[in-house]
Protein backbone atom coordinates (compact mmCIF):
# COMPACT_ATOMS: atom_id res chain seq x y z
CA UNK A 1 0.00 0.00 0.00
CA UNK A 2 1.29 3.10 -0.97
CA UNK A 3 1.71 6.06 1.75
CA UNK A 4 1.09 9.62 0.17
CA UNK A 5 3.12 12.80 1.29
CA UNK A 6 3.45 16.57 0.09
CA UNK A 7 6.88 15.91 0.15
CA UNK A 8 9.57 13.60 0.22
CA UNK A 9 13.03 14.02 0.64
CA UNK A 10 15.89 11.53 -0.26
CA UNK A 11 19.06 12.22 2.33
CA UNK A 12 19.24 13.93 5.48
CA UNK A 13 22.19 16.26 4.34
CA UNK A 14 21.87 20.44 5.76
CA UNK A 15 19.01 20.96 2.79
CA UNK A 16 17.01 18.21 3.04
CA UNK A 17 17.15 18.03 7.12
CA UNK A 18 15.83 21.84 6.75
CA UNK A 19 13.09 21.66 4.23
CA UNK A 20 11.53 19.25 6.16
CA UNK A 21 11.82 20.80 9.84
CA UNK A 22 10.61 24.06 7.83
CA UNK A 23 7.59 22.16 5.89
CA UNK A 24 6.50 20.20 8.55
CA UNK A 25 6.27 23.21 10.68
CA UNK A 26 3.88 24.53 8.81
CA UNK A 27 1.45 21.29 8.39
CA UNK A 28 2.84 19.88 5.27
CA UNK A 29 3.43 16.34 5.74
CA UNK A 30 6.87 15.07 4.84
CA UNK A 31 8.89 12.11 4.50
CA UNK A 32 12.83 11.80 5.00
CA UNK A 33 14.95 8.88 3.91
CA UNK A 34 18.03 7.84 5.25
CA UNK A 35 19.77 4.51 4.24
CA UNK A 36 22.29 4.92 7.16
CA UNK A 37 21.24 5.85 10.52
CA UNK A 38 24.67 7.31 11.44
CA UNK A 39 24.83 9.72 8.59
CA UNK A 40 21.36 11.62 10.47
CA UNK A 41 22.36 15.27 9.78
CA UNK A 42 24.26 14.24 6.76
CA UNK A 43 28.10 14.42 5.90
CA UNK A 44 29.08 17.45 7.64
CA UNK A 45 28.45 16.44 11.22
CA UNK A 46 29.12 12.84 10.48
CA UNK A 47 32.21 12.55 8.67
CA UNK A 48 32.82 16.13 7.10
CA UNK A 49 32.96 19.68 8.66
CA UNK A 50 32.63 19.02 12.01
CA UNK A 51 34.53 15.66 12.84
CA UNK A 52 37.43 16.80 10.82
CA UNK A 53 37.97 20.05 12.19
CA UNK A 54 37.05 18.51 15.78
CA UNK A 55 40.54 17.08 15.14
CA UNK A 56 42.20 20.08 13.68
CA UNK A 57 41.71 21.80 16.90
CA UNK A 58 43.41 18.85 18.55
CA UNK A 59 46.30 18.38 16.65
CA UNK A 60 46.68 21.78 16.86
CA UNK A 61 46.81 21.82 20.82
CA UNK A 62 49.46 18.98 20.21
CA UNK A 63 51.71 21.39 17.68
CA UNK A 64 51.10 24.38 20.26
CA UNK A 65 52.36 22.20 23.04
CA UNK A 66 56.04 21.23 21.02
CA UNK A 67 56.08 25.42 19.99
CA UNK A 68 57.13 25.25 24.15
CA UNK A 69 60.00 22.57 23.82
CA UNK A 70 57.45 19.62 25.22
CA UNK A 71 57.18 16.58 22.99
CA UNK A 72 56.13 13.43 23.29
CA UNK A 73 57.40 9.75 22.47
CA UNK A 74 54.82 7.83 19.57
CA UNK A 75 53.23 6.57 22.95
CA UNK A 76 52.44 10.00 24.08
CA UNK A 77 51.24 11.15 20.89
CA UNK A 78 49.48 8.01 20.12
CA UNK A 79 47.44 8.59 23.77
CA UNK A 80 46.45 12.01 22.63
CA UNK A 81 45.59 10.52 19.10
CA UNK A 82 43.05 8.45 20.73
CA UNK A 83 41.60 11.22 23.08
CA UNK A 84 41.14 13.36 20.41
CA UNK A 85 39.45 10.79 18.34
CA UNK A 86 37.06 9.99 21.48
CA UNK A 87 35.75 13.62 21.61
CA UNK A 88 35.17 13.73 18.23
CA UNK A 89 33.19 10.90 18.45
CA UNK A 90 31.17 12.31 21.51
CA UNK A 91 30.72 15.46 19.60
CA UNK A 92 29.50 13.39 16.47
CA UNK A 93 26.94 11.55 18.63
CA UNK A 94 25.58 14.29 20.24
CA UNK A 95 25.19 16.36 16.91
CA UNK A 96 23.37 13.05 15.06
CA UNK A 97 20.97 12.60 18.37
CA UNK A 98 19.82 16.22 17.75
CA UNK A 99 19.45 16.40 14.32
CA UNK A 100 17.71 13.13 14.31
CA UNK A 101 15.11 14.24 17.67
CA UNK A 102 14.65 17.62 16.01
CA UNK A 103 12.59 15.82 13.01
CA UNK A 104 11.20 12.37 15.40
CA UNK A 105 9.08 15.33 17.68
CA UNK A 106 7.74 16.84 14.83
CA UNK A 107 4.34 15.54 14.02
CA UNK A 108 4.56 16.01 10.52
CA UNK A 109 7.83 14.59 9.43
CA UNK A 110 8.26 10.79 9.04
CA UNK A 111 11.52 8.89 9.34
CA UNK A 112 12.46 6.03 7.03
CA UNK A 113 15.97 4.07 7.05
CA UNK A 114 16.19 2.24 3.94
CA UNK A 115 17.48 2.31 0.19
CA UNK A 116 15.88 4.62 -1.61
CA UNK A 117 14.89 4.26 -5.91
CA UNK A 118 12.36 5.74 -7.51
CA UNK A 119 9.63 3.79 -9.42
CA UNK A 120 8.49 6.99 -11.67
CA UNK A 121 8.72 10.58 -10.90
CA UNK A 122 6.54 10.45 -8.37
CA UNK A 123 7.14 6.96 -6.62
CA UNK A 124 9.93 6.17 -4.49
CA UNK A 125 10.98 2.53 -3.13
CA UNK A 126 12.40 1.95 0.26
CA UNK A 127 14.20 -1.16 0.81
CA UNK A 128 15.16 -1.51 4.65
CA UNK A 129 18.33 -4.04 5.93
CA UNK A 130 16.28 -6.64 5.71
CA UNK A 131 14.74 -6.37 2.69
CA UNK A 132 11.31 -5.31 3.16
CA UNK A 133 9.91 -2.66 0.82
CA UNK A 134 7.51 0.03 0.50
CA UNK A 135 6.48 2.46 -1.67
CA UNK A 136 5.87 6.10 -0.68
CA UNK A 137 4.79 8.98 -3.38
CA UNK A 138 4.54 12.49 -2.89
CA UNK A 139 3.69 15.52 -5.04
CA UNK A 140 7.17 16.89 -4.76
CA UNK A 141 10.19 15.04 -4.18
CA UNK A 142 13.80 16.73 -3.19
CA UNK A 143 17.03 14.21 -3.57
CA UNK A 144 19.75 15.04 -1.39
CA UNK A 145 22.25 12.23 -1.57
CA UNK A 146 25.34 14.19 -1.27
CA UNK A 147 28.45 12.73 -2.58
CA UNK A 148 31.29 10.09 -1.59
CA UNK A 149 34.47 10.00 -2.04
CA UNK A 150 35.95 9.06 -5.24
CA UNK A 151 38.87 5.84 -4.92
CA UNK A 152 41.19 4.13 -7.87
CA UNK A 153 41.31 0.86 -9.74
CA UNK A 154 44.95 1.04 -8.13
CA UNK A 155 45.76 -3.60 -7.54
CA UNK A 156 45.15 -4.05 -3.49
CA UNK A 157 42.78 -0.89 -3.26
CA UNK A 158 40.70 -2.54 -0.99
CA UNK A 159 43.42 -3.58 1.26
CA UNK A 160 41.71 -2.53 4.90
CA UNK A 161 44.67 0.13 5.83
CA UNK A 162 43.89 1.90 2.11
CA UNK A 163 40.96 3.99 3.18
CA UNK A 164 39.21 7.09 1.89
CA UNK A 165 38.05 10.65 4.49
CA UNK A 166 35.29 8.41 5.58
CA UNK A 167 37.27 5.22 7.19
CA UNK A 168 40.33 7.10 8.36
CA UNK A 169 37.79 9.24 10.62
CA UNK A 170 37.68 5.69 12.34
CA UNK A 171 41.11 5.28 12.77
CA UNK A 172 41.59 3.62 16.65
CA UNK A 173 45.21 4.14 16.35
CA UNK A 174 47.76 7.07 15.40
CA UNK A 175 49.49 5.94 12.05
CA UNK A 176 53.02 6.10 12.60
CA UNK A 177 53.65 6.27 8.79
CA UNK A 178 50.80 8.21 6.26
CA UNK A 179 50.69 8.27 2.53
CA UNK A 180 48.21 10.57 1.18
CA UNK A 181 47.30 10.25 -2.32
CA UNK A 182 45.70 13.41 -4.00
CA UNK A 183 47.29 16.58 -3.25
CA UNK A 184 44.39 18.76 -3.44
CA UNK A 185 42.44 20.80 -1.07
CA UNK A 186 41.05 17.72 1.08
CA UNK A 187 44.39 15.50 0.93
CA UNK A 188 46.42 18.92 2.15
CA UNK A 189 43.56 19.30 5.43
CA UNK A 190 44.68 15.78 6.54
CA UNK A 191 48.27 16.10 5.89
CA UNK A 192 48.35 19.08 7.64
CA UNK A 193 46.16 17.54 11.14
CA UNK A 194 48.19 14.36 10.64
CA UNK A 195 51.47 15.87 10.96
CA UNK A 196 50.29 17.97 13.75
CA UNK A 197 49.64 14.91 15.55
CA UNK A 198 53.25 13.52 14.93
CA UNK A 199 52.40 10.95 11.99
CA UNK A 200 55.61 11.19 9.34
CA UNK A 201 53.32 12.50 6.59
CA UNK A 202 54.21 11.46 2.47
CA UNK A 203 51.33 12.89 -0.32
CA UNK A 204 51.70 11.74 -3.68
CA UNK A 205 50.27 13.71 -6.52
CA UNK A 206 50.34 11.81 -10.68
CA UNK A 207 51.23 15.28 -11.72
CA UNK A 208 53.06 18.26 -10.86
CA UNK A 209 50.04 20.32 -9.94
CA UNK A 210 49.77 21.76 -6.16
CA UNK A 211 46.45 23.49 -6.19
CA UNK A 212 46.72 24.78 -9.68
CA UNK A 213 44.09 26.76 -9.41
CA UNK A 214 45.53 28.97 -6.77
CA UNK A 215 48.14 31.87 -7.66
CA UNK A 216 51.41 30.52 -7.75
CA UNK A 217 53.10 32.82 -5.61
CA UNK A 218 50.24 31.54 -2.56
CA UNK A 219 50.77 27.94 -3.38
CA UNK A 220 54.69 28.26 -3.24
CA UNK A 221 54.38 29.92 0.69
CA UNK A 222 51.35 26.80 1.46
CA UNK A 223 53.84 24.32 0.40
CA UNK A 224 56.69 25.68 2.76
CA UNK A 225 54.58 25.86 5.53
CA UNK A 226 53.41 22.06 5.11
CA UNK A 227 56.93 21.24 4.11
CA UNK A 228 58.17 23.00 7.53
CA UNK A 229 55.94 20.32 9.38
CA UNK A 230 57.74 17.60 8.17
CA UNK A 231 55.09 17.02 5.28
CA UNK A 232 57.04 15.48 2.37
CA UNK A 233 55.26 15.96 -1.48
CA UNK A 234 56.03 13.36 -4.30
CA UNK A 235 55.24 15.17 -7.40
CA UNK A 236 54.58 12.67 -10.74
CA UNK A 237 54.35 9.81 -8.54
CA UNK A 238 51.48 7.01 -8.84
CA UNK A 239 51.12 3.68 -7.13
CA UNK A 240 51.09 0.85 -8.92
CA UNK A 241 49.88 -2.12 -6.83
CA UNK A 242 49.45 -2.21 -2.90
CA UNK A 243 50.98 -5.41 -0.87
CA UNK A 244 49.12 -6.62 2.79
CA UNK A 245 52.04 -6.62 5.38
CA UNK A 246 49.09 -6.97 7.93
CA UNK A 247 49.64 -4.09 9.97
CA UNK A 248 50.86 -2.33 7.25
CA UNK A 249 50.87 -2.16 3.64
CA UNK A 250 53.54 -1.55 0.38
CA UNK A 251 53.18 0.58 -2.00
CA UNK A 252 54.66 -0.01 -5.09
CA UNK A 253 55.62 3.00 -6.79
CA UNK A 254 56.13 4.84 -10.04
CA UNK A 255 58.13 8.33 -10.39
CA UNK A 256 58.79 9.94 -12.96
CA UNK A 257 59.52 6.21 -14.76
CA UNK A 258 61.31 4.98 -12.08
CA UNK A 259 59.75 2.09 -9.75
CA UNK A 260 60.59 2.59 -5.67
CA UNK A 261 58.32 1.00 -2.84
CA UNK A 262 58.00 2.08 0.29
CA UNK A 263 55.73 0.67 3.62
CA UNK A 264 53.00 2.71 5.40
CA UNK A 265 50.59 2.04 8.56
CA UNK A 266 48.10 3.68 6.73
CA UNK A 267 46.74 5.05 2.99
CA UNK A 268 44.38 7.79 2.52
CA UNK A 269 42.89 8.31 -1.18
CA UNK A 270 42.37 11.82 -1.10
CA UNK A 271 41.88 12.08 -4.87
CA UNK A 272 38.18 14.16 -4.98
CA UNK A 273 34.38 13.51 -4.57
CA UNK A 274 31.77 12.54 -6.87
CA UNK A 275 27.80 12.67 -7.16
CA UNK A 276 26.10 10.05 -5.06
CA UNK A 277 23.67 8.77 -7.78
CA UNK A 278 24.42 5.07 -8.08
CA UNK A 279 21.17 2.63 -7.17
CA UNK A 280 18.55 5.62 -7.30
CA UNK A 281 16.62 4.43 -9.82
CA UNK A 282 17.00 7.62 -11.74
CA UNK A 283 16.35 5.80 -15.19
CA UNK A 284 12.82 5.41 -14.22
CA UNK A 285 12.49 8.72 -13.99
CA UNK A 286 12.65 11.67 -16.36
CA UNK A 287 15.85 13.43 -14.40
CA UNK A 288 19.25 13.87 -16.74
CA UNK A 289 22.75 13.08 -15.13
CA UNK A 290 25.83 15.81 -16.85
CA UNK A 291 29.23 13.94 -17.46
CA UNK A 292 30.43 13.70 -13.91
CA UNK A 293 27.07 11.94 -12.78
CA UNK A 294 25.65 14.98 -11.37
CA UNK A 295 21.83 15.53 -11.22
CA UNK A 296 21.61 18.36 -13.79
CA UNK A 297 19.23 21.25 -12.75
CA UNK A 298 17.67 24.96 -14.06
CA UNK A 299 18.32 28.34 -12.07
CA UNK A 300 15.74 27.14 -9.47
CA UNK A 301 17.58 23.81 -8.78
CA UNK A 302 14.68 21.88 -10.31
CA UNK A 303 15.76 18.78 -12.45
CA UNK A 304 14.03 17.77 -15.97
CA UNK A 305 11.24 16.06 -13.83
CA UNK A 306 9.42 19.77 -12.76
CA UNK A 307 8.15 17.99 -9.32
CA UNK A 308 11.74 16.69 -8.58
CA UNK A 309 14.73 19.08 -6.87
CA UNK A 310 17.97 18.62 -6.12
CA UNK A 311 19.91 20.10 -3.45
CA UNK A 312 23.33 19.85 -2.21
CA UNK A 313 26.19 17.96 -3.29
CA UNK A 314 24.90 15.56 -5.55
CA UNK A 315 23.92 18.62 -8.26
CA UNK A 316 27.58 19.08 -8.42
CA UNK A 317 29.21 22.51 -8.25
CA UNK A 318 30.56 23.90 -4.74
CA UNK A 319 30.33 21.06 -2.14
CA UNK A 320 29.84 23.21 1.23
CA UNK A 321 27.02 22.83 3.83
CA UNK A 322 26.30 26.56 3.33
CA UNK A 323 25.57 26.54 -0.09
CA UNK A 324 23.38 23.42 1.09
CA UNK A 325 21.77 25.89 3.07
CA UNK A 326 21.63 28.22 0.55
CA UNK A 327 20.10 25.31 -2.05
CA UNK A 328 17.03 25.47 0.90
CA UNK A 329 16.44 28.83 0.31
CA UNK A 330 16.34 28.49 -3.53
CA UNK A 331 13.74 25.15 -2.88
CA UNK A 332 11.68 26.13 0.12
CA UNK A 333 9.53 29.25 -1.52
CA UNK A 334 8.75 27.14 -4.63
CA UNK A 335 7.16 24.20 -2.69
CA UNK A 336 4.86 26.64 -0.47
CA UNK A 337 4.10 27.87 -4.27
CA UNK A 338 5.68 31.50 -3.25
CA UNK A 339 6.23 33.90 -6.48
CA UNK A 340 9.35 35.89 -4.35
CA UNK A 341 12.05 33.19 -5.58
CA UNK A 342 15.79 33.13 -5.12
CA UNK A 343 17.74 31.51 -8.02
CA UNK A 344 20.71 29.92 -8.29
CA UNK A 345 22.39 32.71 -10.53
CA UNK A 346 21.81 35.21 -7.71
CA UNK A 347 24.87 33.19 -5.85
CA UNK A 348 27.75 35.12 -7.41
CA UNK A 349 30.13 35.10 -4.06
CA UNK A 350 31.35 31.55 -2.21
CA UNK A 351 34.22 32.41 0.38
CA UNK A 352 35.98 29.03 1.48
CA UNK A 353 38.54 28.06 3.89
CA UNK A 354 40.56 25.18 3.58
CA UNK A 355 41.87 24.29 7.44
CA UNK A 356 45.70 23.64 7.10
CA UNK A 357 47.66 25.26 9.99
CA UNK A 358 47.26 27.86 8.83
CA UNK A 359 43.98 27.94 7.00
CA UNK A 360 43.58 29.34 3.93
CA UNK A 361 41.05 31.26 2.84
CA UNK A 362 39.84 33.04 -0.58
CA UNK A 363 36.66 35.00 -1.87
CA UNK A 364 36.09 36.51 -5.37
CA UNK A 365 38.72 36.43 -7.92
CA UNK A 366 42.56 36.10 -7.91
CA UNK A 367 45.04 37.50 -9.91
CA UNK A 368 45.03 33.70 -12.75
CA UNK A 369 40.95 34.81 -13.05
CA UNK A 370 41.70 38.37 -13.33
CA UNK A 371 44.23 38.55 -15.91
CA UNK A 372 42.14 35.74 -17.96
CA UNK A 373 38.96 38.38 -17.83
CA UNK A 374 41.60 40.95 -18.65
CA UNK A 375 40.35 43.07 -15.20
CA UNK A 376 42.91 46.00 -14.46
CA UNK A 377 43.51 45.08 -10.56
CA UNK A 378 46.12 46.62 -8.02
CA UNK A 379 47.59 43.84 -5.85
CA UNK A 380 48.15 44.76 -1.97
CA UNK A 381 50.28 41.83 -0.10
CA UNK A 382 51.45 41.21 2.98
CA UNK A 383 53.31 38.60 4.96
CA UNK A 384 51.61 37.35 8.39
CA UNK A 385 54.58 38.51 10.52
CA UNK A 386 54.04 42.02 9.79
CA UNK A 387 50.81 41.44 11.94
CA UNK A 388 51.43 42.34 15.79
CA UNK A 389 49.00 39.49 17.12
CA UNK A 390 50.42 36.98 14.68
CA UNK A 391 53.53 37.98 16.87
CA UNK A 392 51.64 37.79 20.13
CA UNK A 393 50.38 34.02 19.77
CA UNK A 394 53.52 32.93 17.66
CA UNK A 395 51.34 32.60 14.74
CA UNK A 396 53.69 34.36 12.26
CA UNK A 397 53.27 31.82 9.26
CA UNK A 398 51.05 33.16 5.80
CA UNK A 399 49.98 36.35 4.02
CA UNK A 400 47.43 38.10 3.04
CA UNK A 401 46.49 39.27 -0.57
CA UNK A 402 44.02 41.30 -1.70
CA UNK A 403 42.79 43.02 -5.72
CA UNK A 404 41.11 45.96 -6.18
CA UNK A 405 39.95 46.97 -9.22
CA UNK A 406 39.64 51.02 -10.89
CA UNK A 407 37.62 51.65 -8.99
CA UNK A 408 38.53 50.81 -5.62
CA UNK A 409 36.60 48.27 -5.18
CA UNK A 410 37.72 44.98 -3.73
CA UNK A 411 37.43 42.21 -6.54
CA UNK A 412 39.18 38.97 -4.28
CA UNK A 413 40.99 38.22 -1.24
CA UNK A 414 43.54 35.46 -0.42
CA UNK A 415 44.34 35.03 3.10
CA UNK A 416 46.52 32.55 4.64
CA UNK A 417 47.14 33.02 8.59
CA UNK A 418 45.69 31.95 11.81
CA UNK A 419 42.23 34.05 11.70
CA UNK A 420 41.47 33.58 7.93
CA UNK A 421 38.40 31.58 7.53
CA UNK A 422 36.78 34.34 10.27
CA UNK A 423 38.38 37.50 8.53
CA UNK A 424 37.54 36.26 4.64
CA UNK A 425 33.83 37.02 5.55
CA UNK A 426 34.24 40.77 6.01
CA UNK A 427 36.04 40.76 2.50
CA UNK A 428 33.13 38.77 1.13
CA UNK A 429 30.97 40.96 2.38
CA UNK A 430 33.07 44.16 0.98
CA UNK A 431 33.09 42.28 -2.14
CA UNK A 432 29.35 41.90 -1.83
CA UNK A 433 28.28 45.16 -1.12
CA UNK A 434 31.16 47.10 -3.60
CA UNK A 435 32.52 48.68 -0.31
CA UNK A 436 35.83 51.09 -1.17
CA UNK A 437 38.96 49.48 0.03
CA UNK A 438 39.25 53.21 1.62
CA UNK A 439 36.60 52.07 3.87
CA UNK A 440 37.92 49.43 5.24
CA UNK A 441 41.50 50.71 5.34
CA UNK A 442 40.54 53.91 7.12
CA UNK A 443 38.21 51.88 9.66
CA UNK A 444 39.10 51.59 13.60
CA UNK A 445 39.33 47.99 14.23
CA UNK A 446 40.26 46.67 17.92
CA UNK A 447 43.77 45.87 18.78
CA UNK A 448 45.80 43.64 19.23
CA UNK A 449 43.55 41.46 16.03
CA UNK A 450 44.80 40.14 12.76
CA UNK A 451 41.53 42.08 10.60
CA UNK A 452 43.61 45.52 11.85
CA UNK A 453 46.32 44.69 8.91
CA UNK A 454 43.38 45.55 6.83
CA UNK A 455 45.06 49.26 7.87
CA UNK A 456 47.97 48.93 6.45
CA UNK A 457 47.73 46.41 3.74
CA UNK A 458 45.21 48.70 1.95
CA UNK A 459 47.26 51.85 2.78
Amino acid sequence: MEKIYDLLVIGWGKAGKTLSAKLGAKGKKVAIIEENPKMYGGTCINVGCLPTKSLVHSAKILAEVKKYGIDGDYSFKNNFFKEAMKKKEEMTIKLRNKNFGLLDTNENVDIYNGRASFVSNNEVKITSSDNKEIVLKADKIVINTGSVSRTLNTEGIDNKNVMTSEGILELKKLPKKLLIIGAGYIGLEFASYFSNFGSEVSVFQFDDAFLAREDEDETKIIKEILENKGVKFFFNTSVKKFEDLGDSVKAICMKDGQEFSEEFNKVLVAVGRKPNTDNLGLENTSIQLGKFGEILVDDYLKTNAPNIWAVGDVKGGAQFTYVSLDDFRIVFPQILGENNRRKLSDRVLIPTSTFIDPPYSRVGINEKEAQRLGINYTKKFALTNTIPKAHVINEIDGFTKILINENDEIIGASICHYESHEMINLLALAINQKIKSKVLKDFIYTHPIFTESLNDILG
